[in-house]
């Protein structure tokens, strides 16, 4: 079966996620997180992806990230694969793959959608059950976005920005839209994006990224299309 082309537009940020394979663990404890983030850190960098957000769970890992090419989130991807996953083997006396297969990525809209998906993201270790505050949660953007930390592999986002004038102000406006939680609609649109490796943003959206790119960019329907009826 033919891979599912996976649609990158550069200068819009993207959802990714990477899990570990048959869903094992891809850290076991808190040196593997520091040496994921740190490599994740130097690869952005050297491929010039924005990371906005991220959350490193048990058995993987959530990005929202601006690439700056086509290719850059793929690039970054294989490098990280390639140093994370030589170093956790070689630290855990194992071989073989850690990842399952290829990550996947959606489209997010950079106005409607863009902080949404950073929610979704960073209240992830409450909606998995592992974190009872999110806040209190090391191992995600969520501390630096909320004025706890500097996170130095982050940059932020204009929609984040646009919360306020100061990072005080940005802070609290954030602190109040965590507050308010996600709608299982909300929940539903960030993963079926994600699944498909479609997009997350709304018909108007998806129209003008459908003229940008000057092709379909939504996903085809399932199964063979319809035959016109017969004229009578």
């Amino acid at each position: 079966m033919a891979r599912t082309t996976r649609l990158v537009v550069p200068g819009l940020p993207h959802h990714l996620i990477q899990r570990g394979n048959n869903r094992q663990a891809i850290v076991v404890d808190d040196e593997d997180r520091r040496q994921l983030l740190l490599v994740l850190r130097e690869v952005a960098a050297a491929n010039k992806v924005a990371i906005h957000a991220y959350v490193l769970m048990d058995n993987h890992f959530h990005l929202l990230a601006t690439p700056p090419a086509e290719g850059s989130l793929s690039a970054l991807m294989q490098s990280l694969g390639r140093r994370y996953v030589a170093w956790f083997n070689r630290r855990h006396q194992r071989t073989g793959t850690l990842w399952d297969g290829r990550f996947k990525a959606s489209v997010v809209d950079p106005e409607a959608s863009f902080l949404v998906c950073q929610r979704y993201i960073e209240l992830n270790p409450v909606r998995s059950g592992i974190a009872p505050d999110a806040a209190g949660y090391p191992w995600s953007s969520l501390p630096h976005h909320l004025g706890q930390t500097r996170d130095p592999l982050l940059s932020d986002h204009a929609a984040y920005w646009s919360l306020g004038n100061t990072p005080f102000e940005r802070e609290a406006m954030y602190r109040d839209w965590l507050a308010q939680g996600h709608t299982q609609e909300q929940v539903r649109q960030v993963t079926a994006a994600l699944s498909q490796s479609g997009i997350l943003g709304d018909a108007a959206f998806v129209q003008r990224l459908a003229q940008k790119m000057h092709r379909q960019v939504a996903p085809r329907p399932r199964g063979r299309p319809k035959k016109a009826p017969a004229s009578t």
